[in-house]
């Protein structure tokens, strides 16, 4: 049973010749999916151009998927929407991912006479937390994507329920998939798959010989919550044996982090960015989501299919994803966070039951030839009105 919504039926028309992809400062899955969906396009005859920021190419390929690629200036610079208004000059189609995307998309279809000509379909992949006069100003922007784009597609059912909020007038439900690496072959059975996580390759690298390993993958800032794994691993120390924690990542909290880590003995690593975090993820015991708010997070997509108990904050898309196949815990909460985790570490039945359902669960989320489908179903519903 796939999760992805029922695709409109085929409408007469043709499907849109030339596609322009706008990519304003891509996060991992939103790369990912551009990349996968870029790919998927083209097989089906589409011309495909992303337009994203430098660098975005060598990091997620558009080029070996088959698109042409420009270069987007930075945000704020006017030569952005010159840039963009040239690429979009005989496009069928644009279709923006994220807001601020979107709101460039808009501006730049405007200056060229051609908005309400051609279709503009945004994806919301995140939520932004913004306080003060930049709350404000993310809604208003909000509002002029969602009231202006053809349609909204939305990665998450709160996404959706925003979107409307904001005045759009055709929101759906478009969870997306993130394609990964190419993986070994599980172990046969969710068993095997506990007891193998102790003599994983991995395990050396990051010190967890003859200990448990607790995984995560984020950036270090607020929105991650690693504030309170932090509070959740001084519990951990009492534990025998004391468990680590690597985390994969950088950002703005490093420095304050560590300072906790050295200061309180804490029996956690922080590994920096890593590229083979995937690779790690696939030796430890149990993998932790703590963020704020998440979409439809690789992290817990790849836990659940690599056989790797999860426990997850239940915000944002996290719980439609995963549905009973991980631990779910408020965010914030110190205690549940300690509890889930050292529960799982000590009750190998119990990670062998959430190994079982995670798998269960990956099986019913939609394929990348799916998710393609649905767009591309949406493309041609927009590209054929447009001829009536």
């Amino acid at each position: 049973m796939s999760l992805l919504p029922t695709p409109p039926p085929p409408a007469s028309g043709r499907t849109p010749q030339h596609a322009v992809q706008v990519v304003d400062g891509a996060s991992a899955g939103t790369g990912a999916h551009v990349r996968s969906l870029t790919e998927g396009l083209v097989a089906r005859g589409l011309r495909v151009t992303v337009c994203a920021p430098c660098g975005a190419d060598a990091a997620y390929g558009f080029r070996g998927a088959g698109a042409h690629v420009a270069p987007l200036p930075a945000p704020g610079d006017p030569e952005a929407a010159a840039v963009l208004r040239r690429l979009c000059a005989d496009a069928d189609l644009v279709h923006a991912h994220g807001v601020r995307a979107g709101l460039l998309a808009l501006t730049t279809l405007a200056l060229s006479g051609r908005a309400g000509k051609v279709p503009l379909v945004v994806t919301w992949h995140h939520r932004v937390h913004a306080y003060g006069v930049r709350a404000r100003l993310r809604m208003l922007m909000e509002r002029r994507v969602a009231r202006s784009a053809s349609v909204v597609l939305a990665v998450t059912t709160d996404l959706v329920d925003r979107a409307r909020r904001r005045g759009a007038r055709d929101a759906r439900l478009a969870p997306v998939v993130l394609p990964g690496p190419e993986r070994e072959e599980l172990p046969a059975g969710p068993r095997a798959a506990v007891e193998s996580r102790a003599g994983h390759k991995s395990r050396a690298e990051v010190g967890a010989v003859g200990r448990p390993l607790v995984f995560s993958v984020g950036r270090l800032d607020a929105r991650h919550g690693y504030g309170t794994v932090l509070d959740a691993a001084r519990a951990w120390r009492h534990l025998d044996p004391a468990p680590l924690l690597a985390v994969a990542g950088e950002g703005p909290q490093r420095a304050e982090l560590q300072r906790r880590i050295d200061v309180e003995a804490l029996p956690v690593r922080l590994l920096g960015r890593r590229e083979d975090a995937l690779e790690l993820l696939a030796g430890a015991d149990v993998a932790l989501l703590s963020s704020r708010w998440e979409g439809r997070p690789l992290l817990a997509q790849e836990a659940l299919h690599e056989g790797v108990p999860l426990v997850a904050t239940a915000v944002g898309g996290v719980p439609e994803l995963v549905g009973g196949a991980a631990e779910l815990i408020p965010y914030g909460d110190v205690d549940a966070l300690a509890s889930s985790v050292g529960g799982l570490l000590a009750d190998p039945v119990r990670r062998e039951r959430l190994v079982a359902r995670g798998w269960e669960r990956a099986a019913e989320w939609p394929t990348e030839e799916a998710t393609v489908a649905h767009v591309l179903s949406v493309y041609d519903e927009l590209t054929s009105a447009n001829l009536h």
